[in-house]
């Protein structure tokens, strides 16, 4: 028994050090990204603009009772600079955003979109937001929302 114990403890420990160093590493890879996004959100030198070439405010209508809605923004980086969305942050947690990862091109556009899941919501009208923090001059802090109104199937 002890023999098996001693041929298969470094063999467990083998896997479980190699595997924790494929963690480790994208951790450290997100950890640069994310620190190179924070410090280009905060550089006043690297701050843009954004233009909403969507409604910040958009009306989803009639949502069926447990349907999945989705939304989105368009955007347009009217500055000089790249445009870094740092986050997107629902007001509840029946909805789901979506950013994207690299800056956005001076010049270029980009889209955020978000999933409204009615289950469990009730019938009637909701209302419900999105913040996006990005490096923009005039506000770093943009509200996106919706509105629809869940019915009975």
């Amino acid at each position: 028994m002890k023999y098996i114990f001693l041929l298969v403890f470094p063999s467990f420990l083998l896997f479980a050090c190699s595997n924790s160093d494929t963690k480790t590493a994208a951790s450290a890879e997100d950890s640069l990204k994310n620190a190179r996004i924070s410090e280009a959100a905060n550089d006043t030198a690297q701050f843009t603009s954004i233009q909403w070439l969507d409604s910040t405010a958009q009306n989803l209508g009639k949502i069926n009772e447990g349907q999945v809605a989705e939304v989105s923004w368009h955007f347009k980086n009217t500055g000089t600079t790249p445009l870094v969305i740092v986050s997107v942050t629902p007001s509840c947690g029946c909805t789901v955003a979506d950013k994207p990862e690299e800056p956005i091109a001076p010049g270029k556009e980009g889209v955020i979109k978000a999933k409204f899941d009615s289950k469990g919501q009730g019938v009637g009208i909701k209302e419900k937001t999105v913040t996006v923090q990005t490096n923009t001059k005039n506000g770093m802090t943009h509200q996106l929302s919706f509105r629809g109104e869940v019915v009975q199937k």
